[in-house]
């Protein structure tokens, strides 16, 4: 049943859409590509999500160039696929499920949050929220999942336990909680630190929870949001997770990047009767989307 629906589902539209890319991506004329580092990354994509397509008709496991991999059922989190789970590695930005997740179960994000000056002491990735600005936690926490800003976690973290510190302590016992007891963390945006560390296996733990909170689950899924500033600008927040727009039935979840990781994706994939979670670390900047989109693939048609 699963098996029929993947096939009658994913291939046409991927098909479609496929075409839809290059339809638009075919120059007018007779105009000549040049390898810029837009170009290059949409070639990067393309040969990803060509790839996830035909091994979709493959029983056999994708081979991954990553570090570390996990492919999980959502719903049992049964372990369908592992490499490397428990090798412990730089989490780099996978890490803010586990600080969305703190912040979206303990509610009341209706609440307004006033940034301080300490939030903003994070490089290099920033929304550039300013100190005596004031945001409702739900907008905050949508602008995290989406675009993965350093100082809107910290402005979240601190907000939350009353510094970043304090906050760590209650990540590190969320992620116990949950079985994820081969982590470290420090800080709530997995900007490097030496004793901050985590597993394939964790995080796929913690990808689990959060999947189940119907406030991140609705979130991770979004392509983009607009974000209103405190002075009323607007600014739109396209979602760090390319594999969202070129995979059907890809609906989150989370990306990551430092040097010391490595480029790393937390994915989610559904069809009808079935959800699956991707951990991949450790991998290239065109692997980390190949690979991801070709596990997604396989565990949403494995029985």
């Amino acid at each position: 049943m699963i098996r029929r629906a993947l096939t009658q589902i994913a291939y046409p539209v991927t098909i479609v859409l496929t075409l839809a890319c290059v339809a638009a991506a075919k120059p007018k004329h007779r105009e000549v590509r040049r390898a810029t580092p837009v170009a290059q990354e949409e070639d990067e994509l393309a040969v990803a999500y060509q790839t996830s397509v035909l091994d979709a008709g493959s029983a056999v496991v994708p081979k991954t160039r990553a570090a570390s991999v996990v492919v999980a059922d959502a719903r049992t989190g049964e372990v369908l696929y592992e490499k490397n789970a428990d090798a412990t590695r730089a989490a780099a930005s996978t890490q803010k499920l586990l600080t969305a997740l703190i912040v979206a179960e303990e509610g009341y994000l209706d609440r307004r949050v006033t940034v301080q000056k300490v939030d903003t002491l994070a490089d290099p990735v920033r929304l550039n929220i300013k100190p005596g600005e004031t945001y409702q936690r739900i907008d905050l926490l949508r602008a995290l999942l989406v675009k993965s800003p350093n100082d809107v976690a910290r402005c979240l973290a601190r907000d939350n336990a009353g510094s970043i510190e304090l906050f760590a302590e209650k990540m590190n016992a969320k992620a116990r909680a949950l079985g994820a007891t081969h982590s470290n963390f420090v800080n709530p945006n997995g900007l490097p630190i030496p004793e901050q560390y985590s597993t394939a296996r964790d995080l796929s733990r913690i990808a689990l929870a959060a999947y189940a909170n119907p406030t991140i689950r609705s979130i991770v899924c979004l392509p983009q949001i607009v974000f209103r500033y405190a002075n009323g600008r607007t600014r739109e927040l396209e979602n760090t997770n390319k594999i969202l727009k070129r995979l059907p039935y890809c609906n989150g979840m989370k990306t990551g990047y430092t040097e010391a990781a490595g480029h790393c994706l937390i994915a989610s994939g559904t069809i009808p009767g079935r959800d699956v979670i991707v951990v991949v670390l450790g991998d290239s900047k065109a692997g980390v989307w190949q690979d991801a989109s070709a596990l997604l693939s396989w565990g949403l048609r494995r029985m």
